[in-house]
């Protein structure tokens, strides 16, 4: 397995209406976005270009809002950091 080409840890993800951890991880790695517990538990996981990320709507949250394989996902993270790791990963053949 190869180094994650991008990393966040401490990140809260939420599937409507409940929170699924509070101190999950997301990875981009071999071309996959990889949502993980904070035990390394994998919660969902998909091909990049199965997967949306954007700015969450909601005023005062730094929040992304990721779709992978048709499922809505709310992850605290600041949103240009996730949405432009997704982009270079896509741009880089992942």
């Amino acid at each position: 397995m190869s180094e994650p080409e991008f990393t966040a840890t401490g990140v809260r993800i939420d599937r409507w209406p409940r929170a699924l951890t509070r101190a999950g991880k997301v990875l981009i790695r071999d071309g996959r976005l990889h949502l993980l517990t904070s035990g390394d538990r994998e919660i969902d996981s998909a091909p990049l270009g199965a997967v949306s990320a954007a700015r969450s709507w909601l005023p005062g949250r730094e929040a992304t809002v990721a779709r992978l394989n048709g499922t809505r996902y709310r992850l605290r993270i600041p949103a240009g950091r996730l949405v432009e790791a997704v982009r270079r990963a896509r741009a880089a053949g992942g």
